[in-house]
């Protein structure tokens, strides 16, 4: 007998779309205790410290330095949402998604894990019925300042969280953009609000003859990634510029690149669209790469357009919403292709002046 068959969770937990009705809702309105459990085992280094084999209940507890009993109540309750799972001798093991939560696992989701469940979180989310009702984040009614100021000044520890969150998605996707653009006939690419780099890096490593330029906040670009830094690989290509795409876009390209940064909120979208179109050469292309709420594979974005109403007022678009504000912007759409499941790229170019 395989140790799948003898896990309990597996043999005693229906599929979801198996429980009645009222049962599924209570799932639903527990999700609040299973964000708790995620992030608890995460801050215990529980994935970390379980290694290839099973392991008891006491032999995890003494690695973790915490109590045998509310370990077990914690790892069953995860257990039955398949993150561990306990066999039938009582000990856990790991399972596929268990094993995204340790630090060393390529493409784990242990920043974001962290990010999405931050103190901060358990005081908006309760709020989310009155940022329904008006429209606008709740973050500034708490805290009385703007979610990033009070990120960076009364959170650091949120700040330094959501940095990490944001590196590893951005190197989880760079190497899936760099597939899949096609980037013939580009000699210069530039990266708008592309945080440290990991993109563009990605893109210059696959095409030797390309330039490319970052364009981020000072304090971003300041931390770019080692590669596109003085005496790194990639430096010789790279131009790193320190700014702020809502402003200004001090660059000119043959294509500039837009990942994830037209989700704060409606005037930010049409200040840097605007402000790209107005650098940018008549013909040039821009693509744009968002998540989008009518083309997901799951619902985790339609839970963080939610999480984007809640702190800074902002939102996941449709691709009705992107397209539009992209044409108002001056920019013709020309393709809408998926980059991965998660991500969406809008192909345009830069209207000639005067053309209809």
């Amino acid at each position: 007998m395989t140790t799948v068959d003898t896990d309990r969770a597996a043999a005693a937990q229906p599929p979801p779309a198996a429980l009645p009705p009222p049962m599924r809702l209570r799932e639903v309105v527990f999700g609040a205790a299973r964000a708790a459990s995620v992030r608890a085992a995460v801050r215990l280094r529980v994935a970390d410290a379980l290694g290839d084999r099973p392991a008891s209940i006491g032999e995890l507890a003494s690695a973790v330095d915490v109590e045998p009993d509310p370990l077990r109540r914690l790892l069953r309750s995860l257990a039955c949402c398949q993150i561990f799972a306990e066999t039938e001798d009582g000990r856990f093991r790991h399972t596929e998604m268990s094993r995204l939560l340790r630090e060393d696992t390529p493409g784990s989701l242990r920043n974001i894990a962290l990010w999405c469940t931050e103190p901060w979180t358990w005081e908006a989310w309760p709020l989310l019925d009155r940022a329904v009702r008006t429209g606008g984040c709740v973050v500034n009614e708490i805290y009385g300042k703007d979610f990033f100021a009070y990120l960076h000044e009364d959170a650091p520890e949120s700040a330094r969280v959501f940095d990490a969150a944001m590196t590893t998605s951005s190197r989880q996707s760079a190497t899936d953009v760099a597939a899949f653009l096609d980037l013939d006939g580009v000699k210069e690419v530039v990266d708008i609000g592309g945080g440290q780099g990991h993109v563009l890096a990605s893109l210059l490593e696959k095409h030797p003859a390309l330039h490319g330029a970052l364009l981020d906040l000072p304090q971003v670009v300041a931390h770019a990634d080692p590669r596109l830094r003085d005496g790194g690989a990639l430096a010789s290509r790279a131009t790193l510029v320190p700014g702020d795409c809502r402003r200004e876009v001090p660059v000119e390209a043959d294509l500039y690149i837009i990942k994830n940064i037209l989700e704060w909120n409606d005037e930010s979208t049409r200040r840097t669209l605007a402000n790209v179109v107005a650098a940018a050469r008549p013909g040039a292309r821009v693509v744009v790469i968002e998540n989008l709420v009518d083309n997901s594979l799951s619902s985790f974005t339609t839970a963080m357009d939610l999480f984007l109403l809640l702190n800074v007022g902002g939102r996941k678009h449709t691709e009705e919403s992107m397209v539009a504000r992209m044409t108002e912007a001056g920019l013709n759409v020309t393709d809408i292709r998926p980059v991965n499941g998660a991500l969406h790229a809008f192909d345009s170019t830069v209207g000639v002046p005067g053309a209809p």
